[in-house]
């Protein structure tokens, strides 16, 4: 039984069986649901034991509390730094795992309430039917404190209209519940007042049936219509900007449509864009751009070698000096080195997506009835 840390009697993720629906609430509602390794575990456990299971048919999953999931938790990887490789077991775990939620074989909802960032994200987006509210919040603001969009966001966000992945990677725009749904990262929009009801509707279907729980989600479901402000209308100047070839050129293109009328919004894109780690957004922007020609298996064995690297500080140590300025100190005053996107050598961000041994990357399964081989405790990590 995994526990909650912060209250020993609460299991970090529950799991209930109801006939033939299976529901997953992650619950570390005080953490704002964020991914630890115990709830990676559990889930992980659940999802596969479930799709093993002939009777389930539809899975449902929720966060517990005001968020769905917030992420990563920051701090279990900042103190991971003391101890070679600490976190290296919850990295492989969570992105094998995301892996098979991407490719899960049973029907899933993922009704999706408050905050839903980042690794967190990974449980919403890649569902069959991913709900939304008025009260979502999408974002994947890694490069902002020193990281990479993960999780399989650098095949997700590689595959959004236009140049939308490189700007919503790079400057961690945050996207409503409308906004997911016109940008395809989510299915439908529903009032947050009828969530509950639906959720109960869902397993009163009891049923696994795609097009039966689309129009139960129908029924409840509201037509999407972007606010006059939204980003996504200014898609045309979003692909023109982040369409050129390095950081240093999407920055110098923006600057100057900022200097235009009516482009007032574009500044704070810009100020949040230079106040992140320089190295972070080369990384960033080059992983998702190799993410258009990869498989989701490509990009997974990718970002994992990236993460590792950025944990081992193979070429910078920006991500510890961005958590410890986010949520240590608290001071939003990071110290990045190197401090400017012009010092950062190229030749040492090569380094970071440079193939491990055969044996030491992330096994994703090849073959269907082998899907869920490959775990951690038999990789050659575990030995």
């Amino acid at each position: 039984m995994a526990v909650n840390a912060a209250n020993p009697d609460e299991q970090v993720v529950l799991g209930e069986e109801i006939d033939h629906v299976r529901l997953i609430t992650l619950n570390r509602p005080r953490q704002l649901n964020a991914i630890s390794p115990e709830l990676v575990s559990l889930a992980a456990a659940y999802l596969e034991k479930w799709e093993k299971d002939d009777k389930a048919e539809l899975v449902i999953i929720k966060g517990a509390g005001r968020a769905f999931s917030a992420g990563g938790d920051l701090k279990v990887f900042y103190d991971g730094k003391k101890t070679k490789d600490s976190c290296l077991e919850v990295v492989y775990r969570m992105y094998w795992l995301c892996y098979h939620i991407h490719t899960y074989k049973k029907t899933q909802v993922a009704l999706v309430h408050g905050i839903s960032m980042g690794g967190g994200a990974s449980f919403m987006v890649p569902m069959k039917f991913s709900v939304v509210t008025e009260r979502t919040v999408f974002a994947t603001p890694e490069a902002s404190f020193g990281f990479h969009t993960d999780c399989s966001f650098s095949y997700v966000h590689s595959h959004l209209p236009g140049r939308l992945g490189e700007f919503l990677a790079l400057t961690g725009g945050r996207l409503n519940g409308k906004e997911l749904v016109a940008a395809g990262l989510a299915t439908h929009f529903v009032p947050s007042e009828k969530l509950a009801e639906l959720e109960k509707r869902l397993i009163t279907l009891n049923s696994g049936d795609e097009n039966a729980v689309r129009s139960v989600i129908e029924e409840f479901s509201s037509e999407v219509k972007l606010d006059e402000d939204s980003i996504l209308n200014k898609q045309s100047m979003i692909d023109e900007c982040f369409s050129k070839d390095t950081v240093e050129e999407i920055i110098k293109s923006l600057e100057a449509e900022a200097s235009k009328e009516g482009n007032g919004w574009i500044g704070a894109i810009l100020k949040g864009m230079k106040r992140s780690s320089p190295t972070a957004l080369k990384i960033t922007l080059r992983s998702i751009r190799e993410g258009r020609n990869q498989t989701l298996s490509e990009c997974l064995k990718k970002e994992f070698r990236l993460t590792m690297n950025i944990l081992r500080t193979t070429i910078s140590e920006d991500m510890y000096e961005g958590i410890r300025a986010l949520t240590i100190d608290k001071d939003n005053a990071p110290k990045w080195q190197p401090p400017a996107l012009d010092k950062v050598d190229d030749g040492k961000v090569d380094l970071v997506f440079q193939p491990f041994e055969k044996d030491f990357e992330l096994q994703i399964p090849e073959k269907e009835e082998c899907r869920w081989e490959g775990k951690y405790e038999n990789s050659a990590y575990a030995a």
